[in-house]
């Protein structure tokens, strides 16, 4: 049975990768320090380690111990205008960890790694769908900070003989389709997971940050992808790294966008009433809209997306967040926004 470490795995992202290495038949083993993770979103059975990804030698011990043949690594703080306010803390966080990481793998004589990234890197794109090839500029320490961490892995890979394939992710969201993991974390800025809230009465509205950007109707425009596809997705990664496959970097989006107001009325269809929102200032660090150029990761991974529908991720979204409303015993009082 193929044993890979999962850096970040009792995370949104990261918990839902583990099931779908499960699902797969491999055996995940999780790293997390749980500073955003939780550790009951990792499945029963799987081992878990509770720790930072950036101790080499940690690293380095979990991997001889389990046997463990690749590296997925999604530990990293992700969201863009925190990123403005404490930039320090997201190059220490998401940089100084992947070297953490990458010298743990080398001392372990690990050389396969699926590098989680995102769209970010590209800033705000002069085209779109934008693709793999363009030009990177960043525009948050976010998305330089990882930039930064892809560059890191391709030249470790290129001393050490390792190979790689880096997903850099466009937007995010829903649920697991059989209800098992979601977003738990309190405060989530992720658009889809906020809108439910309000919907479900646990914000008062929703904040459209920006209503006079240059899009269709003023509001920022992004790629949303089922995590369930982005897990899929790194199953399919980590099977190509298996089979000798080359190094890739390749953007995880469908190739279609949708505006903060679609996002909303979606959202409204599946709770069966409107979501209130109301707009505000823009946010730093947030570009007007990014759409992925996406047949590369089709053809190269033979990635087949199941859930490519904006309707089924907010289904799939409003569902886990009623049933962690019914697990916490809260109301439909609005909580305050």
């Amino acid at each position: 049975m193929t044993t890979v470490l999962i850096t970040g795995g009792a995370g949104y992202i990261g918990s839902q990768v583990v099931l779908a290495l499960q699902d797969s038949g491999c055996h995940p083993v999780v790293l997390d320090n749980l500073s955003t993770g939780f550790q009951e979103a990792v499945p029963a059975g799987v081992t878990f380690v509770r720790g930072d990804a950036g101790d080499a030698a940690l690293v380095e011990a979990i991997l001889t111990r389990t046997g463990a043949c690749a590296v997925m690594h999604f530990a990293a703080l992700m969201v863009a205008p925190e990123s403005v306010r404490e930039p320090l803390r997201y190059w220490q966080n998401n940089l100084g960890a992947t070297i953490g990481l990458l010298e743990g793998m080398v001392a372990a004589r690990v050389r396969l790694l699926v590098l989680s990234s995102t769209a970010a890197v590209y800033g705000i794109p002069d085209t779109l769908p934008v693709g793999e090839d363009a030009v990177c500029r960043p525009i948050n320490p976010y998305g330089s900070s990882k930039l930064a961490a892809e560059r890191m892995v391709a030249e470790a890979a290129a001393a050490h003989a390792a190979r790689y394939v880096t997903l850099r992710y466009f937007n995010v969201a829903g649920a697991d389709p059989a209800g098992r993991t979601g977003q738990r974390r309190a405060g989530a800025t992720h658009l889809i997971k906020v809108a439910c809230e309000a919907a479900l009465g646990q914000r008062m509205a929703v904040d459209i940050h920006g209503s006079d950007y240059a899009t269709s109707d003023g509001t920022g425009v992004r790629d949303y992808v089922h995590v369930a596809d982005l897990a899929s997705a790194h199953v399919a990664a980590l099977h190509h790294l298996l089979g000798g496959g080359e190094s890739l970097t390749l953007n995880c989006g469908y190739g279609r966008g949708h505006s903060v107001r679609e996002v909303l009325t979606a959202v409204g269809r599946a709770a069966g009433r409107p979501v209130p929102w109301r707009v505000a200032p823009r946010r730093p660090g947030d570009p007007p809209a990014v759409v992925a150029r996406a047949e590369n990761v089709r053809q190269r991974l033979q990635w087949q997306p199941q859930y490519d529908s904006l309707d089924r991720i907010a289904a799939d979204a409003l569902g886990w967040e009623r049933r962690m409303m019914e697990r916490d015993g809260s109301g439909l009082a609005a909580a305050g926004g």
